[in-house]
């Protein structure tokens, strides 16, 4: 018979000597009157896993679960005084630290999935930002425009797993290229990014750095092209154009002296055409087709953490709340990821977290039941509930 639910079995996952190394290092815990940083951890986690829309959720929540609050590490379950306290006056810092932590910890013990690029050899990264809407009134630090407040979050998630590599976030008016400009940028990589991140000195940048880069050409952009590449050979018959261009005007040489690629490919999908630029000239144009195309698993990502986890209502309102329930969402999703790579059973991520959510303090063995969660009818596995029948 288990004896321990299954958030208690998700937070054994945490290394929790790697999370105490970083609470000593910035010294959290030091002058604590409430609870600890690891308690507070574990709360907020309860709040994204159990979907909890307010401190009182989230007390009474591990307060109903009075008799294993110490399976989880935790002496008591916290007030709402207390969490609200916490949320307001410990530093996020020591969250977005063991994010960065728990991410590469969590690297070297599976192997997570690259979705379509197998023959791309090089590290892929895929880069955007999402607003978050704020009611001004309640958030009157983050103001956005005249009567709207908002938080911007910005990624750059690695395709490997399709995790945040980096995160930032700021104040609903920073633009993307100003958080791209200050990121410390992995090289000999392959980067891809949309038009919010038209700015021809960081391409230069990124080239200088041996990285390939794949964006969408904007409509006004001044060139000329340099070599037009014969096409009747091409099978792919949706390449309407391959060829190397140079900016025109002399501000956008000073910014980008070298040639550039220009691959015009009509989108049957949507029926329209598209322009892609990139500095790689080695690959097809085919291939530089399907590179920009991966880069809807970023906005697939915005919309998944947005839909199933806590970030788009707070539970507190200062700007550090705010900032430690964002990286305590992606430390969720990194334990996710992990559970999903590693089960058995091929789960939809929306899926998982949503019977996670079901099952949150049921006593069953994690690996079981994240292996095969419906039981068919003739199994001798009585542990569980059937559900339904059928495909996750």
């Amino acid at each position: 018979m288990v004896k321990l639910s299954l958030f208690s079995q998700i937070t054994s996952l945490i290394p929790r000597e790697l999370f105490n190394n970083i609470v000593k290092k910035h010294g959290t815990d030091k002058y604590s009157k409430g609870i600890d940083s690891w308690t507070h951890l574990i709360s907020m986690l309860f709040c994204h896993l159990g979907h909890a829309n307010s401190v009182r959720d989230i007390s009474n929540g591990l307060r109903s679960i009075t008799g294993n609050i110490k399976h989880l590490g935790c002496n008591q379950a916290p007030a709402k005084s207390t969490v609200s306290y916490m949320n307001e006056h410990r530093s996020y810092e020591i969250f977005q630290e063991f994010y960065y932590a728990l991410a590469g910890h969590l690297r070297t013990q599976t192997k997570f999935y690259k979705p379509a690029l197998k023959r791309i050899k090089r590290k892929v990264f895929l880069m955007d930002a999402s607003v978050i809407s704020l009611s001004l009134s309640l958030y009157d630090w983050a103001k956005f425009r005249t009567r709207k407040g908002a938080v911007k979050l910005h990624l750059l998630l690695d395709y490997e797993g399709c995790l945040p590599a980096f995160a930032d976030l700021t104040h609903g008016k920073v633009h993307e290229i100003k958080v791209a400009r200050k990121m410390s940028l992995p090289s000999d990589s392959i980067l891809v990014f949309d038009m919010g991140y038209y700015d021809f000195s960081w391409w230069y940048n990124l080239d200088s750095m041996n990285n390939w880069f794949v964006t969408r050409g904007k409509d006004n952009m001044d060139y000329e092209i340099v070599e037009d590449f014969d096409l009747s050979d091409e099978k792919d018959k949706n390449v309407l154009q391959d060829c190397n261009i140079r900016l025109k005007g002399v501000k956008a040489q000073e910014e980008y002296p070298k040639m550039l690629r220009m691959v015009r490919y009509w989108d049957e999908e949507h029926q329209q055409e598209l322009v892609f630029i990139t500095n790689n000239r080695s690959w097809t144009a085919t291939t530089v087709a399907m590179i920009y195309k991966e880069r809807w698993n970023i906005e697939a990502f915005f919309k998944m953490i947005k839909q199933n986890l806590k970030i788009k209502s707070f539970v507190g309102t200062s700007e550090n709340a705010v900032q430690i329930q964002i990286w305590t969402a992606l430390i969720t999703i990194l334990l996710l990821a992990y559970l999903k790579t590693k089960a058995q059973y091929k789960w939809h991520m929306s899926n998982l977290i949503t019977f996670i959510r079901l099952n949150l303090f049921v006593k069953i063995d994690l690996w079981d039941w994240i292996n095969e969660p419906f039981i068919r009818p003739n199994s001798n596995k009585t542990e569980q509930l059937l559900l339904f029948d059928g495909e996750g």
